[in-house]
């Protein structure tokens, strides 16, 4: 496995939306056709740059495979620290509105090739990918702490995030996710 590198750092602001936008467009274009079919040249195209511009910010195409998935799951975990944090909404909606932000987008025609093409290369993520797992864990540990009690709260995340994956591969709809997920909610917080 290689070392975790992301690239060149960014050395102004300019850089670093250059690389945001680099890493959204690649992060597409690796749902669209796959890791192992997606072309420096492809992502390149899709970011508008040039392939040799895309070379300096990412050595290749594992870098930018790795950076993109970072940049995926850290703007994810961030979103659920958010909508965990405003309490004053129920408990409840905020952990619906948690799961949205980590699985419930990723449902849906488009939207579920993102989540697969993470899922099919974890040879290539190792770490990357589990490190924002285990915090999406605690953080909702944490937050049905406070409904459940310490002891439960952890078997109770670990039962909605099971909830949560089942649905995932059960439904064709976010919306219906999010509906059947509201009552797994539910009816663990009682």
């Amino acid at each position: 496995m290689s070392s975790p590198e992301v690239g060149h750092p960014p050395s102004t602001a300019a850089d670093t939306g250059r690389r945001i936008t680099v890493l959204d467009s690649a992060m597409v274009t690796f749902a669209r056709f796959g890791y192992r079919k997606t072309s420096m040249e492809e992502v390149a195209r899709a970011a508008g740059i040039s392939r040799p511009g895309l070379y300096f910010l990412f050595s290749s195409k594992e870098t930018l495979f790795r950076a993109a998935v970072t940049q995926a799951l850290n703007r994810d975990v961030t979103a659920v620290e958010h909508v965990l944090a405003d309490t004053g909404r129920p408990l409840s909606e905020r952990l619906v509105e948690a799961f949205d932000q980590w699985a419930g987008r990723y449902i849906g025609p488009l939207a579920s090739d993102v989540a697969m093409v993470i899922e099919d290369n974890p040879d290539l993520l190792g770490e990357i990918i589990e490190t924002p797992r285990r915090r999406f864990e605690e953080l909702i540990t944490d937050a049905v702490a406070i409904t459940s009690g310490r002891e439960a709260a952890p078997l109770v995340a670990q039962t909605m995030i099971s909830a949560s994956i089942g649905l995932k591969h059960q439904v064709a709809s976010r919306e219906v996710y999010l509906e059947r997920l509201r009552v797994a909610i539910d009816l663990l917080l009682r």
